[in-house]
């Protein structure tokens, strides 16, 4: 696939990764992503609390809750759970991951990782890079809300 195909490929999911990202409650931030196989989308995240919490992120104090979940970490999750592997996979996720999500997309076989908004921290993608994974930053225009955590 050509450079500037693979580009107009990679901005539309990042593009559907931010839209993602607007069905998370957290406040702080708002994170989406998407895992993407043979230009199918296996499987898609948003941060936010685990299955049957309150969704509510921030606690009294505006502090993201200890158990919310990262839009990487649903994203493996929902694949782990279906009929689809994502060994080869790209994830579009409109954050860069911090390290545990780094960890989890190197395990889960994730050659390639598209992010539109640098984190903070920059570990992640360290990480992501020292184990041969593709990493890719987009700088396209998308509507995420929030501050850095």
């Amino acid at each position: 696939m050509s450079d500037d195909k693979q580009r107009l490929l990679d901005e539309r999911y990042m593009r559907m990764a931010a839209i993602w990202a607007e069905n998370s409650y957290c406040k702080r931030r708002k994170v989406g992503a998407l895992i993407v196989k043979d230009k199918m989308i296996i499987s898609d995240g948003y941060n936010g609390t685990p299955s049957g919490f309150e969704n509510i992120c921030e606690d009294e104090n505006n502090e993201t809750k200890a158990y919310v979940l990262h839009a990487e970490a649903n994203a493996i999750t929902k694949v782990a759970c279906s009929h689809n592997s994502s060994l080869g996979a790209t994830m579009y996720v409109t954050t860069s991951p911090c390290i545990e999500c780094a960890k989890l997309i190197i395990q889960a076989g994730i050659t390639r990782v598209v992010y539109n908004q640098k984190y903070r921290r920059t570990d992640g993608a360290s990480l992501l890079e020292r184990a041969g994974v593709e990493v890719v930053f987009i700088d396209i225009e998308t509507n995420t809300e929030g501050s850095e955590d």
